[in-house]
């Protein structure tokens, strides 16, 4: 009985973590499944394509009849597949800039007991810095550091081998490395396909044009019919060439933004590596028998 109005007391006295990852993940606050470290989910990118291409044309809806509308809008459906596409590839971009974000925020905790300068990682003194880890996220196996850590000191405390830490987080850290280069494989697919539609719709708007040019010359006996037809002829050109055009700058506009993103994300891995060597492989010590 004493024990479980204690465990009531320490429930209701636990301090929040100074790092929610249910509370600071957009697709966990939304309810939605949520990525490995960096990576999208399979839900949210779908949605906010979704939702791009719904707002792109329906701005589109309002305006005049510009070039810039009559090609995304008069061209055939290839150009609706380049829109939502693109809008995939800008949904995934945007969490993983905002998961890059909330994983950084790792670098500020403080997992060593600043009360103790000195304080050294032993395997009898480890359980110092997990506890302290486990106040200072709601889950550790959410982040990339604390993940990182928490797996080499387990070990550390269950085998009592202080040299294999280093190897642990050597390991981890290319292991965090090959995910992160994998949660780039979507955006490379969207990359090529997107500019591959523009040439399908290339070659639809060719086939378009000769298909016309053909009719044309076939049907039209008087100069004012063959100028009128040619209208058809000119229209699958136009086709041809935006489809193109509209691809090609997606597609380079989604590789630059990639690549941005990328070398932060390649940033924030060597960050965390330099973390782990200064505050963990920096303050391993072999406790002898004498001390």
């Amino acid at each position: 009985m004493q024990k479980t109005l204690l465990d009531m007391v320490n429930r209701g006295t636990k301090k929040e973590p100074e790092l929610s990852f249910a509370k600071s993940d957009i697709e966990k606050r939304l309810c939605l499944p949520s990525g490995c470290f960096t990576s999208a989910g399979p839900v949210l990118p779908l949605v906010g394509a979704v939702v791009i291409t719904v707002l792109f044309y329906g701005i589109l809806f309002f305006l005049p009849d510009t070039w810039f509308k009559v090609m995304f809008t008069k061209r055939g459906p290839v150009q609706y597949a380049i829109v939502f596409f693109s809008g995939w590839s800008v949904t995934i971009l945007l969490l993983k800039h905002c998961k890059i974000a909330l994983q950084r925020r790792t670098l500020d905790l403080k997992i060593l007991p600043e009360d103790d300068p000195g304080f050294v990682i032993t395997p009898q003194s480890v359980d110092r810095v997990l506890e302290r880890i486990a106040e200072s996220v709601d889950n550790p196996k959410h982040f990339i550091l604390t993940r990182r850590i928490q797996i080499a000191l387990s070990n550390l405390r269950n085998l009592g081998n202080i040299t294999d830490v280093d190897n642990i987080l050597r390991t981890q850290a290319d292991n965090d490395e090959a995910l992160s280069s994998s949660s780039y494989t979507a955006l490379r697919g969207f990359i090529w396909a997107i500019p591959v539609l523009g040439f399908i719709g290339t070659v639809l708007g060719l086939s378009q044009a000769l298909g016309a040019f053909g009719s044309v010359l076939s049907h039209a006996a008087q100069i004012s019919e063959l100028r009128d037809s040619l209208q058809l002829v000119t229209a699958g050109l136009a086709t041809a060439f935006e489809t193109t055009l509209v691809g090609l700058v997606a597609a380079m506009f989604i590789h630059l933004w990639m690549i941005a993103v990328q070398r932060r994300e390649e940033q924030l891995l060597d960050e965390c590596k330099d973390y782990s060597q200064k505050y963990i492989v920096g303050r391993l010590r072999l406790m002898t028998g004498t001390n």
